[in-house]
């Protein structure tokens, strides 16, 4: 065959997985490297609340719904004001649970779930960026947490067991992935019959221009990549969860504008609550 006439080969669907992973990862390095130096992150567009200024990190992290409290119980550099909300505040967490936070950043909604879920339970941090993950394992220990592990891995393949879960929990992550749909089919995997997402995330209320969903910057910040409600509930349902609920937070729009001033953001995104139960299949429930 002429070489004129083979196909040409086109950019597959992996490849464009794997170049916006990078971009993500490379982008986060950045943000940890730059905390491990006391300096901003750098990285213009996004929740990005790095700062040598503790004060700065409070205030930050007391808009997205942390009280002084909860910065008291995690080792200082754990609070990057990396967030967008407090999934915490809707995860109930029990003593005993097994808890997995998807993007683990420095360790700090994990720090503060193994407050909650005692000696007796288990807090799995995951993120596939070294450097965090560095910075998360030097803050356990800074901070003696013998019920928190961190594991290197993405999100859309969890280095987690089947069903060993109870609760999962996310803080503006699950935007920073290029497969969502298998983000919530590999958390149905490891949640127990029962168990359940607690998730804080940046959701569209409008289509998105292709403009901003094109734009590195604000895909890294969590705002680019950011899936109507009705198809994140469409997705979020097809992995199998019941009883979801999405609840937009209109005074996220305070902080929102901060991280890309120049794109009207909150014209297009909202932090929200997300949430959904894995149905527990007992006998004769008929849910199997």
């Amino acid at each position: 065959m002429s070489s004129c006439c083979l196909p040409k080969p086109e950019t597959t669907d992996h490849a464009r997985q794997d170049t916006h992973r990078q971009e993500v990862r490379d982008a986060y390095a950045k943000v940890a490297n730059a905390s491990n130096q006391g300096g901003a992150c750098g990285i213009e567009s996004s929740c990005c609340g790095v700062s040598d200024d503790s004060a700065i990190n409070t205030l930050i992290s007391t808009r997205l719904g942390y009280s002084e409290a909860d910065l008291a119980n995690a080792p200082g550099g754990a609070d990057m004001g990396l967030g967008c909300g407090n999934p915490r505040a809707i995860a109930s967490l029990q003593p005993g649970e097994v808890v997995v936070d998807l993007g683990a950043g420095g360790g700090f909604d994990c720090f503060l779930a193994a407050h909650e879920v005692g000696e007796t339970g288990h807090v799995i941090g995951i993120d596939m960026t070294p450097d965090m993950l560095s910075k998360a394992r030097k803050n356990a220990r800074k901070g003696k947490f013998s019920n928190v592990e961190f594991r290197l891995g993405e999100i859309e393949h969890l280095p987690v067991a089947d069903e060993s879960v109870d609760v999962i929990i996310s803080n503006c992550v699950i935007n920073l992935s290029p497969d969502k749909p298998q983000v919530f089919r590999e958390a149905f995997r490891v949640l127990r019959p029962g168990g359940r997402l607690a998730i804080s995330d940046v959701v569209a209320t409008v289509e998105l221009p292709e403009h901003m969903r094109n734009d590195p910057a604000l895909i890294a910040g969590c705002m680019g990549n950011a899936s109507l409600i009705q198809d994140l509930e469409t997705m979020i349902k097809a992995a199998g969860f019941e009883n979801v609920r999405i609840e937009p937070k209109n005074e996220s729009r305070e902080f929102i504008r901060d991280w890309a001033p120049d794109h009207n953001v909150t014209d297009y995104v909202l932090s929200a609550t997300i949430e959904g139960v894995k149905p527990d299949c007992k006998a004769g429930s008929g849910c199997c």
